[in-house]
């Protein structure tokens, strides 16, 4: 197979990033940390926030499933999330939790506007967005569903609303 001409990892660091960072709200599972710089990676978003005890890199169950987009993805440790959501919005960032919650808009409803930096907070994976950050979060956005279920793994919720903000953005 041909090799598909991707940066190296020095390069990746340098390309033009969208305006988008995550913020990993307790999130306790070092796979799912690995799988949300990958998918950073995918995206090419600024950067990743970790708040309390997410775990943080170096460690090899985060790069088992990252395969070393912790070293392309910028990322900082918080001791809170609402330190680290101070520090977004501080840098312009409007935070935007994604979370089920009363009023909440649907993912495919939701209209960027590209020039607003977004901070997309997730939670922990069975308590959700925490209080604090709900607190701070300027909208919060909802991926539907219609199955059984009420949840996703972050993982995937990563995935899918970074998918959604690319298609729209125009840069496909």
């Amino acid at each position: 197979m041909e090799a598909l001409e991707r940066p190296d990892a020095m390069a990746a660091k340098e390309l033009s990033k969208r305006p988008v960072m995550l913020i990993l709200d307790d999130v306790r599972s070092m796979h799912n940390v690995g799988s949300a710089f990958r998918t950073a990676d995918a995206f090419g978003i600024e950067a990743i926030y970790l708040c309390g005890y997410t775990p943080t890199p170096p460690h090899r169950d985060i790069r088992k499933t990252a395969l070393g987009a912790e070293e392309t993805v910028r990322w900082q440790h918080f001791e809170t999330v609402t330190a680290a959501l101070k520090d977004a919005m501080d840098k312009g960032y409007e935070p935007v939790a994604v979370e089920q919650v009363h009023g909440s808009t649907p993912l495919h409803e939701f209209a960027w506007n590209q020039q607003q930096p977004l901070a997309l907070i997730f939670g922990n994976e069975v308590a959700g967005v925490s209080d604090e950050a709900l607190a701070l979060a300027r909208r919060c956005l909802e991926i539907p569903q219609w199955g059984s279920k009420h949840s996703l793994n972050i993982s995937v919720s990563v995935g899918v609303a970074l998918w959604e903000l690319v298609r729209k953005d125009g840069s496909l």
